[in-house]
Order: C-alpha cells, then sequence, then structure tokens
C-alpha cells in the first residue's frame, strides 16, 4: 500500500519561508508526478506546483518566482520551498501523487494523497 507522509507547515509572518515535504513509501515501481494542492477555507482545492519523473516543474501563476518544488528520487520525497509568503497564501496544503505500484496482481496506477499540512500567513 501507498502513503504519503507530509512534514512541514506551521505559522509564518508574511514575507517568511516555510518549506514543505512529502515522503512517498510502499511497493513503489514509478512516481509518475508529485506536487502539493492547497485548499483555503471555503474555497476548492488547487493545484499549486508538481514535478514530473522526469524532473519537469509546473506551477501556479501565484507562486511563479517565490516557491520551488524539489524533488529527491532516492527517497522518493519532494521538497517545496515556499519564500516571500503572503497571507493569501493561508491554507491547507495537500501533497498529492500518482505512483505505480506493484503487488502479487501485477502493476497499479493510483493517485494519493496525503493528510494535509497547514500553513498560516500572518500580516
Amino acid at each position: 500500500q501507498v502513503q504519503l507522509v507530509e512534514s512541514g507547515g506551521g505559522l509564518v509572518q508574511a514575507g517568511g519561508s516555510l518549506r514543505l515535504s512529502c515522503a512517498a513509501s510502499g511497493r513503489i515501481s514509478n512516481i509518475n508526478r508529485m506536487g502539493w494542492y492547497r485548499q483555503a477555507p471555503g474555497k476548492q482545492r488547487d493545484l499549486v506546483a508538481v514535478i514530473t519523473s522526469g524532473g519537469t516543474t509546473t506551477g501556479a501563476d501565484s507562486v511563479k518566482g517565490r516557491f520551488t518544488l524539489s524533488r529527491d528520487n532516492a527517497t522518493n520525497t519532494i521538497y517545496f520551498l515556499m519564500n516571500s509568503l503572503k497571507p493569501e497564501d493561508t491554507a491547507v496544503y495537500y501533497c498529492n501523487a500518482e505512483i505505480t505500484s506493484y503487488g502479487f496482481n501485477g502493476y497499479y496506477t493510483g493517485n494519493y494523497w496525503g493528510q494535509g499540512t497547514q500553513v498560516t500567513v500572518s500580516s
């Protein structure tokens, strides 16, 4: 069974920085893509940034130039460095990944979510 475990997050003043990490574990054959979504109170969950197995990153316009997504293939972990944080970045951040895993019945590709971590930016 595949699991995503998040760490990081917390409370920071505007202009500050935080780093999130997300580690995938289980019988992983390949991580096709991995990234972060966020959901503010009363709003839908939106994509923030994603990195593919080939290392290509895509991010929302609102975070370009401020947030950096990187990946450690050896540990199946992604790191999300968030700089110049703004109050509007306040949300629950969810790790998401499309992962191909293996088992007795062969390979399976599924979409997985972490438990979410709160990021609060005070003005």
